[in-house]
């Protein structure tokens, strides 16, 4: 079995020697970039199973790194943020960043969330994978991993999937948001409840016809989000 190939990108030369030096101790493999656009031309000529990369660089940031690699991969993406970064890190959640790590970090965490993330990046377990799972227009088909609303295809990331199939699995239910954390992201998620802001905000503007009042992804304030069964609406005879 071939380890994951690991992008690690950013200017500073110390924190950049860290993260490849303690992933490739443990098996993964690593290529590097100094900034974005040195970053960009190797994710182009490699076959990258993540990256990670810090949002303050020259020349290109790591918002706009993420959002170029975004625009042609679904790859997981772990950003480096500073303490009081909080903006940048919605930001690059917007962009398409799958998680996040925030400066100082140790060895630890940083193995934690490059495994999470990696297996994130995978998609439902197998034990979904037969049959479909059909919510108003909505339908899902576990096998092929596709969604589909009135036959138009829907697409969407592993995680976002992965999310969706959980909430429409409980329909009806309230589901709170350290459960849909540690289902989705992994037991070693239960607090960041900004994840589920965003992905859910992701969801309802692909699946919903009017996201700033969803029929299908509702939330229990304080509680976390239900998935409401939507009977087919049918054009009057």
């Amino acid at each position: 079995m071939i380890e994951p190939l690991v992008l690690v990108v950013d200017d500073e030369k110390q924190l950049r020697d860290f993260v490849a030096k303690n992933l490739e101790v443990r098996g993964y493999r690593v290529v590097i970039a100094e900034d974005g656009i040195e970053a960009v031309k190797v994710f182009n000529s490699h076959d990258i199973d993540l990256v990670i990369l810090d949002i303050m660089m020259p020349r290109m940031d790591g918002l706009e790194t993420t959002s170029r690699i975004r625009q042609s991969s679904l790859v997981p993406i772990i950003v480096l943020t500073a303490l009081d970064g909080e903006t940048e890190k919605i930001r690059a959640f917007d962009l398409g960043a799958d998680d996040y790590l925030t400066k100082p970090f140790g060895v630890g965490e940083l193995l934690a969330r490059v495994k999470a993330v990696i297996r994130r990046s995978k998609w439902a377990s197998p034990a979904l994978l037969e049959g479909k799972i059909e919510i108003g227009e909505i339908t899902v088909d576990l096998e092929r991993h596709e969604v589909t609303i009135d036959d138009n295809l829907v697409k969407l990331t592993p995680t976002e999937y992965n999310l969706l199939v959980f909430l429409m699995e409980h329909v009806g239910s309230v589901l709170p948001h350290d459960i849909i954390l540690k289902h989705v992201w992994g037991p070693e998620y239960g607090e960041e409840t900004e994840y589920l802001r965003v992905y859910i905000g992701h969801l309802r503007r692909k699946i919903e016809i009017d996201p700033t009042n969803p029929r299908y992804l509702l939330t229990e304030r304080g509680i976390g989000y239900r998935f409401e069964e939507q009977p087919n609406i049918s054009a009057s005879p």
